[in-house]
């Protein structure tokens, strides 16, 4: 398994990266064996209809911020994939990102003036991923509504590779792996790996590990197709009982405390998918930049932070396992 992976740094704001709070739970991060760690950095526009991205000085982490960041992973031994997230401020999933195709005259004028504005967005961070010397890039998360138009975003990719010269990935969402036709434009297959996995609130490891067996064929084919190996780079289940009938879930704040469905999660997706040949790795989500410290607060969080959950001794298990 080339990339133990984690993702780190989503939703922090300006100033929280180079916190000491940071600094410590990196440390904590660091220790269960990861050898990459994808930093998250999330950038919003007004509206899911909007067609400029702007920046938000008083919420988005500085590049200083995030550079530093990039170069203490990697004096730590660690690889690095730097993550630009959009987001929407209205509170829409960006997978609702859309436009009709042309106006009255034929004209592409909404996705032209958007993929601009994006094109300008990600290429900012390529910079900073090229001058950091970051091992990979991710051109964009979940952007569903956008992944129809494979000229324009042929257009992006070819534009990212003009500034940044290292691996490429594009994180589509779970089961729409088959839908994309330009894949061949990244050297990583990427996706949102939330795939439902139980029938029942606490189902066992058995149950999951039977459901993955049955998702794994569909994206071994799409990795045939591309020529291209696969990377989760999302994939986790929250600490709630039920979860692993819905792990994109973060709303159901309702649910109890269930550590054991969260470990289950891990092991059972870790068992399946870690000796597949054309299978590169996971950036689980994710890992808070400000972690908390005693077993009694983990037992209060239901989220998706494993430390000092069991899903935290499975991560070790697996990622400190010698090749």
């Amino acid at each position: 398994m080339e990339i133990k992976g984690f993702t780190y740094g989503y939703g922090s704001r300006k100033g929280d990266l180079a916190s000491a709070e940071a600094i410590r739970s990196q440390n904590l991060l660091y220790e269960t064996g990861v050898n990459w760690v994808c930093l998250a950095v999330a950038v919003a526009q007004k509206t899911f209809y909007s067609t400029e991205i702007t920046f938000d000085f008083k919420r988005t982490p500085k590049d200083k911020e995030i550079t530093e960041t990039i170069k203490r992973a990697k004096c730590l031994g660690k690889k690095v994939c730097l993550k630009p997230i959009l987001n929407c401020m209205d509170g829409m999933w960006r997978a609702y990102i859309n436009f009709p195709d042309a106006d009255m005259m034929g004209n592409d004028r909404y996705w032209d003036e958007w993929f601009e504005s994006y094109t300008a967005f990600l290429l900012h961070y390529a910079q900073i991923a090229q001058d950091t010397q970051c091992e990979m890039f991710c051109v964009g998360c979940e952007m569903s509504g956008t992944e129809r138009k494979e000229a324009k975003w042929r257009e992006v990719i070819k534009s990212v590779r003009e500034v940044y010269t290292g691996k490429l990935t594009y994180n589509t969402n779970h089961g729409n792996e088959s839908r994309i036709n330009w894949f061949d434009t990244v050297d990583y297959i990427g996706t949102s790996a939330y795939y439902p996995v139980a029938s029942v609130p606490g189902a066992s490891k058995e149950e999951m590990i039977n459901n993955w067996k049955k998702i794994a064929p569909k994206i071994e084919e799409v990795s045939r197709r591309f020529n291209k190996p696969v990377i989760f780079v999302e994939i986790g289940c929250r600490s709630a009982k039920g979860c692993a009938m819905m792990p994109w879930d973060f709303t159901h704040k309702e649910f109890p405390y269930d550590e054991d469905e969260q470990a289950n999660f891990y092991d059972s997706c870790m068992e399946v998918f870690s000796e597949k040949e054309w299978f590169s790795g996971f950036f689980w989500w994710d890992w808070s930049t400000k972690i908390y410290e005693t077993k009694e607060e983990a037992q209060n969080n239901t989220g998706f932070n494993i430390h000092l959950k069991k899903a935290e001794e499975v991560i070790k298990k697996w990622y400190r396992k010698p090749e």
